[in-house]
C-alpha cells in the first residue's frame, strides 16, 4: 500500500467540497486493512474510511488522519434454496450492482437504482429509497473489528437497521470497516410499485412494469429531481438529500398540525407503533425556502427542496450556515429538529 500526504479531499466527494487529508491510502484486499490498521496505530492518527464520498460534506480545514478509501472488488452470485445469494465487496459501485441484479431477475432493490456511492455505504446509512430499504435484503455483513483486529461476520438483525440507521453509524460509530455485503434477493420476484411517484410514472400502463423498467424510471425520476449524478450539471454537486425526514409522535403531528389553517395536512408515512414520518422537504419549503434559494456559492437545487448544491467554489462553512438556517427555520415554524443526513468530516 502506498500512504500519501496531503492529499485533497474535494475530488473524491461528490459535493467537491474540502481540505486535504494529512495521509491518504486506498485498501484494495482485507490485508490492506490491516496494514492500515498498523500504520495508524504506530502513528496515534485517527481513521476516516472512505467509500463512494456521496453522503460526506467534509471541513475546509481537512483531515488530520488516515483516509482509507474502499476499493475492495468482487461479486458472487449463488443460489440458496429459493432466494438469490449475492456476496459484494464493499468497494463496488452500488448501481453498477443494482443493474446486475434486475437484468438477472432478481427483486428487492430495483427501487435503490441510480443512488450513487459504494455498496459498503449501504448498511451503514440503511440506504433507502422509492419504497425499499437495503436492510430488508441484507443477509449478512463482514466487517473488520477495529477494537480486536478481527474480521467478523454479522447477520442482518444485529446490524440494528432502523431509519437510515444502523449500528454502524450510532451505536458503534467508528468501530467496524465493512468489508463485504451480503444480499438475499427473489429471483423472478414481483417489482416493488409502492412508491407515489412510481405508480403514478407506470399509470395507465397495460401490465406489471419489469425490474429492468422500475431501475429505469427511478433513474429518470432521480434525473429530474437533481438526484441522479450527472458530470457538469450544476445540482448534482451535492450529498442528494441533505437532511432526513423526521420522526415523530403522533401527539406532535397533532400540534404542528393545530398550529397551521385548518384543514392542512402534513405529508406523512406510517414509521412504526406510534410514531410518523415527516416529509422534511414540505417542511422546508413551508419555512419559506424554495427551489433554487442560496446564500451565494451554496444553495438548494433548482430541482429538490432537500438537496443543496455547490454552486462553485463553496466551502464546507458555505454549506453549514444554509443548512443552519434551514433548521433553525423549520424548528421555529414547526417545533421540529431536522437532522443531516450526510457525514461531517473534520
Amino acid at each position: 500500500m502506498k500512504f500519501l500526504e496531503e492529499v485533497p479531499l474535494a475530488p473524491y466527494t461528490t459535493f467537491k467540497i474540502g481540505g486535504p487529508a494529512q495521509w491518504f491510502a486506498e485498501a484494495a484486499s482485507e490485508a490492506d486493512l490491516l496494514e492500515a490498521l498498523e500504520f495508524i496505530e504506530e502513528r496515534r492518527l485517527p481513521l476516516f474510511v472512505l467509500g463512494g464520498g456521496s453522503n460526506l460534506l467534509v471541513s475546509d480545514a481537512g483531515f488530520a488522519g488516515l483516509v482509507l478509501r474502499i476499493g475492495l472488488k468482487g461479486i458472487q452470485h449463488f443460489l440458496d434454496g429459493d432466494r438469490a445469494a449475492f456476496r459484494v465487496a464493499a468497494g463496488e459501485i452500488w448501481d453498477e450492482f443494482v443493474s446486475r441484479t434486475v437484468a438477472e431477475i432478481c427483486a428487492g432493490i430495483e427501487c435503490l437504482a441510480g443512488i450513487p456511492g459504494t455498496v459498503g455505504g449501504t448498511p451503514v446509512q440503511n440506504v433507502g429509497a422509492y419504497g425499499q430499504e437495503v436492510s430488508q435484503t441484507i443477509q449478512g455483513v463482514r466487517v473488520l473489528d477495529l477494537q480486536s483486529s478481527k474480521f467478523v461476520e454479522m447477520a442482518g438483525p444485529e446490524c440494528g437497521f432502523a431509519y437510515r440507521q444502523s449500528l454502524f453509524n450510532s451505536t458503534s460509530r467508528g468501530r467496524y470497516i465493512v468489508t463485504r455485503v451480503d444480499y438475499s434477493l427473489t429471483p423472478g420476484g414481483a417489482p416493488t410499485l409502492s412508491y407515489t411517484d412510481l405508480r403514478r410514472h407506470f399509470q395507465g400502463a397495460q401490465q406489471t412494469p419489469s425490474l429492468l423498467q422500475i431501475a429505469a424510471a427511478v433513474r429518470e425520476i432521480r434525473r429530474q429531481k437533481g438526484m441522479f449524478l450527472v458530470d457538469g450539471d450544476p445540482d448534482c454537486a451535492s450529498a442528494g438529500s441533505f437532511f432526513k425526514n423526521p420522526v415523530v409522535d403522533w401527539a406532535s403531528l397533532s400540534a404542528i398540525e393545530a398550529a397551521l389553517p385548518a384543514g392542512t395536512r402534513v405529508p406523512q408515512y406510517p414509521a412504526g407503533e406510534g410514531k410518523v414520518k415527516l416529509a422534511a422537504a414540505w417542511l422546508v419549503e413551508q419555512a419559506g425556502f424554495a427551489k433554487g434559494y442560496g446564500n451565494g456559492r451554496a444553495g438548494i437545487s433548482s430541482r429538490h427542496t432537500l438537496a443543496l448544491v455547490n454552486r462553485g467554489g463553496a466551502k464546507a462553512a458555505d454549506v453549514l450556515a444554509l443548512s443552519g438556517e434551514i433548521a433553525a427555520r423549520v424548528a421555529a415554524k414547526f417545533g421540529v429538529r431536522l437532522e443531516p443526513e450526510p457525514v461531517f468530516l473534520e
